[in-house]
C-alpha cells in the first residue's frame, strides 16, 4: 500500500471538490500514473477502498473521507411518498429500519442476507452500488484485464465458473451489489451531487454502465460528483415482494445467484405489473423483461410462475464453466415469484 493524504470533508461540497478522480478512471491509469498527487478518490465505508489499495490496485495521492458530513447517513421520508436513504447509511442501520422492513421487506431481506455483520456495521449504502467487480482476474495485480485498460477478458476463456451469462461478451464479470437487484426491481432512484451543489437524479437501472458502453467502468458517475442518496418510490397497496439467493454454501460470501421480485396485483388478483431482476448474472443487474412479460395480465400459480422463470433465460450465454447457473437460475425465478405471491402485501 502507498502513502496517501486524507482529507476529511465537512460538506458535500468540500467532497465533491477535492474529489477529482473516479476510483474506475484511477485504476485504468495505475500503475503508469503510480498514485500522482493530482489522484483524489472518495472513501465512505470504506470495504472496498481498503481491497483495492491492499490489493495493490490503486494507488491515490488522496483519500476524500465522507464520514464526518452531516445528514448523509439517514433514512427520511421523501417527496410523494418515496423514502430517502443516504449514502452513509450503514447496511446494518438500513436492513433495522422500520420503515424499510414494512414498505420494502425484499430490501431487508437482501441487506440482511449480505457480507457478515461486522462488515454490515461499517459498509455503506453508496459504496455499495459503487464497489468494483470480484472477478479474480480483475482484483490480481498482475492481471491487467480489459476493464483495467488491457486488452483480453482473461475469464472469458479462463476460470469463469461464478461469471456472468448474460452479456458476458466483452467483459464476464457480475455486478457484486446485492442490494442493487432488488433496488433496481423497485425502480430506484440515486441523487448525485456536485461541487456546486447541483443534483442529478438518475434511475438506478440506467445508472449502471454495460461493458458495451464503457468497459471500463460499471456506473455513470462523474468526476467532482458524490452518490448522495437513494430514493424508493411510493408503491401501490397490496404490491408484494420477495428475494431470494442462493450459495455455494450457507455463508457471508458473494452469491451464485439472486433474483429479487416485485409483483402489483390487480383486485382480481392478475398481475398488473412486474419487475423481475437478476443479480449475479450479468455485468450490470439483469432485468429479466421476457419474464415480466410471461406475468403481467395473469393469475400467477405454479405454471404461471415456472413458464417465466423458463423465460428468464432467454439471451443467456453461458461460458465453459457457469453452465450450471441456468437451471439454479430457473428455480430460483420460480421460487421467488411464488415466494412473492404468497407474502403479505404492503398497506
Amino acid at each position: 500500500m502507498n502513502r496517501f493524504a486524507w482529507t476529511d470533508a465537512r460538506t458535500v461540497a468540500e467532497a465533491a471538490a477535492v474529489a477529482s478522480t473516479l476510483v474506475a478512471d484511477a485504476m485504468t491509469a495505475y500503475p503508469q500514473s503510480a498514485g500522482l498527487g493530482e489522484t483524489a478518490v472518495v472513501k465512505a465505508g470504506g470495504i472496498d477502498l481498503l481491497d483495492l489499495l491492499k490489493e495493490n490496485l490503486l494507488a491515490p495521492g488522496n483519500v476524500v473521507s465522507l464520514t464526518e458530513i452531516p445528514g448523509l447517513d439517514t433514512v427520511a421520508d421523501g417527496e410523494a411518498g418515496s423514502l430517502r436513504i443516504g449514502a452513509m447509511v450503514t447496511l446494518s442501520k438500513l436492513a433495522e429500519d422500520p420503515i424499510v422492513r414494512r414498505r420494502y421487506p425484499a430490501l431487508t431481506d437482501a441487506v440482511h442476507d449480505s457480507a457478515s455483520l461486522q462488515i454490515r456495521n461499517v459498509a455503506t449504502v453508496g459504496g455499495n452500488l459503487l464497489q468494483r467487480p470480484r472477478c479474480w482476474y480483475f482484483r490480481a495485480a498482475e492481471h491487467h484485464c480489459l476493464r483495467k485498460g488491457g486488452l483480453h477478458c482473461f475469464a472469458i476463456v479462463g476460470e469463469n465458473q461464478y461469471h456472468a451469462i448474460f452479456d458476458n461478451r466483452m467483459c464476464a464479470i457480475v455486478h457484486p451489489s446485492t442490494a442493487a437487484t432488488v433496488l433496481v426491481a423497485l425502480g430506484a432512484i440515486v441523487e448525485l451531487t456536485n461541487a456546486a451543489g447541483a443534483v442529478r437524479r438518475v434511475l438506478l437501472e440506467e445508472f449502471f454502465v454495460p461493458p458495451d458502453r464503457d468497459v471500463h467502468r460499471e456506473n455513470d458517475l462523474q468526476p467532482h460528483e458524490i452518490l448522495t442518496a437513494v430514493s424508493l418510490p411510493s408503491l401501490p397497496p397490496g404490491t408484494r415482494m420477495a428475494h431470494l439467493k442462493q450459495g455455494e454454501k450457507d455463508s457471508f460470501d458473494w452469491p451464485l445467484a439472486d433474483v429479487a421480485v416485485v409483483i402489483d396485483l390487480w383486485p382480481d388478483g392478475s398481475c398488473r405489473n412486474a419487475s423481475v431482476v437478476l443479480g449475479a448474472a450479468a455485468p450490470v443487474p439483469h432485468r429479466a423483461k421476457t419474464a415480466e412479460r410471461a406475468l403481467i395480465g395473469k393469475r400467477i400459480d405454479e405454471n404461471v410462475a415456472r413458464a417465466a422463470a423458463h423465460a428468464a433465460l432467454d439471451g443467456a450465454t453461458p461460458l465453459a464453466k457457469n453452465a450450471y447457473k441456468l437451471p439454479l437460475f430457473e428455480t430460483l425465478v420460480r421460487r421467488t415469484i411464488l415466494t412473492a405471491i404468497a407474502s403479505t402485501a404492503i398497506a
